[in-house]
C-alpha cells in the first residue's frame, strides 16, 4: 500500500471531506486520516444530528396550536427513544454518504490518530511526515508534498468551577445528544448558538429550562435588537434566563445538580436535574507534535495566513482548529480555498461573507456586520427593519412572529450586514449572502422582484425600508 501523496488531510469534518473531494477534482493523491467517524462532529455529533433532535422538537410543540389552524388531536405524546434513535439514524446515513464520496474521488481513508514529525527533508522546504497510529493496531507513516490539519475542535469546560461532563449530570452536546431520558429540570450555561439550541429543543419536550449567560445579552455575536427579540421570544415558550450571570461553582446533589451565580451583585443558587455545559470550544492541537515543529499556536487555535499555510513549510490548517467563525460551511469554504491554493488555481475567495444561523424557535441567522459593528469601523450606516406580522404568507402560516433588519454603508449603498428573527430565517439567509458577495448596492436588491407570497418578501421590504421607500407598514 503506497504511503507517498500529493496530500494528506488530518481530519475529516466538513473542512476535511470537502478539501479532499476537491483535492482530487485537482487531480491529486489524496488520503484522509480520521481517528472517530467519517464527517467528523459536525455530521456525527453536531449539526446534523442536533437539527434533527430540534425538527422532533418543533413538530411536537406545534401540535399544541392545531386548534389555531381548525384542526384537532387528541392524546399527542412523544417518545423520546424514538426521538433520539431517529437523530443518530440520520447521522449515519450521512456518514455512509461520506465513504461513498471518499471511495468515489478514489481518497484513501485511514482510521487512525495522527502525529508529526519532521522529515528527512524538512530542511529543505518538505512538508512534515504524517505518523499515524491505526485503530486496527500498527502505524503508518505516510508523506505527501502537503498537509492539512482539519482537526476541528471541541467543547469547552472548566474543571475549576465544576463545569465537566460526567456523563449523567453533567453534559456537553455530546451527552445532549444521546441522553436515556429527556430531564424534567435543566440549566444551559452559555447562550450562544449551542446553548440556545439545546434549550430550545428541551423545552420543546417540556423541560423547564433556564439559562444562564455571562455576558450583558443572550446570543452575544447578534445584532442588540436580535438578541433582545430573541430574549422576549424565549421567555414567551418558558424558557428563563439569568443575564449577565457569572457561575462560581457547579457542584453534584442527591437528584442532581447546584450552580451557584452571581448575577447583579447578588448570590443566588439554581438547581436541575442536569445542567448542559455551552461555554465555547478549543481547538483540537494536543498531542500532534505541532509545537517541535514550530507552529505557532494562540489561544487553542493554530494561526494562519490567508491561505490556512502555518508558517512551517507544506504544513496548512482550516475550519474550526484555524480560528472563528466556529462554523461548518467556513471550515468547507477555507478548505476549497486552501487546495486550490496549494495547486496554483485561482482560489475561492476567502473573504466571501459568511452567514452565522441558529435553528431555535423562532430561527436566527445573520450575515455581514451588526449595526454597532458598522458604528465602531467608523461606517454611517442605513438601517431597513420589516415585521414579519404584517408579511402575507407569516400570517397565512400563522408563523408572524420576528423581523428583517438591514444594514448599507450610506455612503455607498452596499449592503454590509443583516440579520433575521423568525420562522425559516436560516433558509433565507443566503440571499443577502449572495447580494454581499456580488457587493449588491440598495439599488441592485430594491430592483430585485421577490415572489408573492413569501416571508422573502420581508427581505425586500427591510432594504426599501432603509431607504423611505417601504410599502406594507
Amino acid at each position: 500500500m503506497a504511503d507517498i501523496f500529493d496530500v494528506i488531510i488530518i481530519g475529516s469534518g466538513p473542512g476535511g471531506y470537502v478539501t479532499a473531494i476537491r483535492a482530487a477534482q485537482l487531480g491529486m493523491s489524496v488520503a484522509i486520516v480520521e481517528r472517530e467517524l467519517l464527517g467528523g462532529i459536525c455530521l456525527n455529533w453536531g449539526c446534523i444530528p442536533t437539527k434533527a433532535l430540534l425538527k422532533s422538537g418543533e413538530v411536537y410543540e406545534q401540535l399544541g396550536h392545531l386548534a389555531d389552524y381548525g384542526l384537532k388531536v387528541e392524546g399527542a405524546s412523544f417518545d423520546f427513544d424514538g426521538i433520539v434513535k431517529r437523530s443518530r439514524k440520520v447521522s449515519a446515513q450521512l456518514n455512509a454518504g461520506v465513504t461513498f464520496l471518499m471511495k468515489k474521488h478514489k481518497v484513501e481513508v485511514i482510521e487512525g490518530t495522527a502525529r508529526l514529525e519532521k522529515g528527512q527533508d524538512s530542511a529543505k522546504g518538505a512538508a512534515p511526515k504524517v505518523v499515524v497510529a491505526l485503530k486496527a493496531g500498527g502505524s503508518r507513516t505516510l508523506t505527501a508534498k502537503s498537509v492539512i490539519l482539519a482537526t476541528g475542535a471541541r467543547a469547552r469546560t472548566i474543571p475549576a468551577v465544576g463545569l465537566e461532563p460526567d456523563g449523567e449530570r453533567v453534559w456537553t452536546y455530546r451527552e445532549a445528544l444521546v441522553p436515556r431520558r429527556a430531564p424534567k429540570t435543566l440549566i444551559v450555561i452559555g447562550s450562544g448558538a449551542i446553548g440556545i439550541e439545546f434549550a430550545s429543543f428541551y423545552k420543546a419536550l417540556r423541560s423547564d429550562v433556564t439559562v444562564i449567560e455571562a455576558l450583558p445579552r443572550i446570543l452575544p455575536v447578534e445584532d442588540e435588537e436580535v438578541s433582545k427579540a430573541a430574549q422576549k421570544a424565549f421567555e414567551k415558550r418558558g424558557l428563563k434566563f439569568r443575564v449577565p450571570a457569572n457561575v462560581k461553582k457547579l457542584s453534584k446533589t442527591k437528584s442532581g445538580v447546584a450552580v451557584e451565580i452571581e448575577a447583579g451583585g447578588k448570590a443566588e443558587t439554581l438547581e436541575a436535574e442536569v445542567a448542559i455545559v455551552a461555554v465555547g470550544i478549543v481547538g483540537n492541537v494536543e498531542d500532534m507534535g505541532l509545537e517541535a515543529l514550530g507552529v505557532k499556536i494562540e489561544r487553542t487555535h493554530i494561526v494562519t495566513d490567508a491561505h490556512g499555510a502555518t508558517g512551517v513549510p507544506g504544513l496548512y490548517a482550516i475550519g474550526d482548529v484555524a480560528g472563528p467563525p466556529w462554523l461548518a460551511h467556513k471550515a468547507s469554504h477555507e478548505g476549497v480555498h486552501c487546495i486550490e491554493h496549494i495547486a496554483g488555481e485561482t482560489p475561492a475567495n476567502l473573504n466571501a461573507p459568511i452567514p452565522g444561523c441558529t435553528y431555535s424557535t423562532p430561527q436566527i441567522a445573520s450575515v455581514g456586520l451588526t449595526e454597532a459593528q458598522a458604528k465602531d469601523q467608523g461606517i454611517e450606516a442605513r438601517v431597513g427593519r420589516f415585521p414579519f406580522r404584517v408579511n402575507g404568507k407569516a400570517i397565512a402560516s400563522g408563523e408572524t412572529e420576528g423581523f428583517v433588519k438591514t444594514v448599507f454603508d450610506a455612503r455607498t449603498g452596499a449592503l454590509i450586514g443583516a440579520h433575521m428573527i423568525g420562522a425559516e430565517v436560516t433558509e433565507m439567509i443566503q440571499g443577502y449572502a449572495i447580494a454581499m458577495t456580488l457587493e449588491a448596492t440598495e439599488i441592485d436588491l430594491q430592483s430585485t422582484v421577490f415572489p408573492h407570497p413569501t416571508l422573502s418578501e420581508a427581505m425586500h421590504e427591510a432594504v426599501l425600508d432603509a431607504y423611505g421607500k417601504v410599502l406594507h407598514i
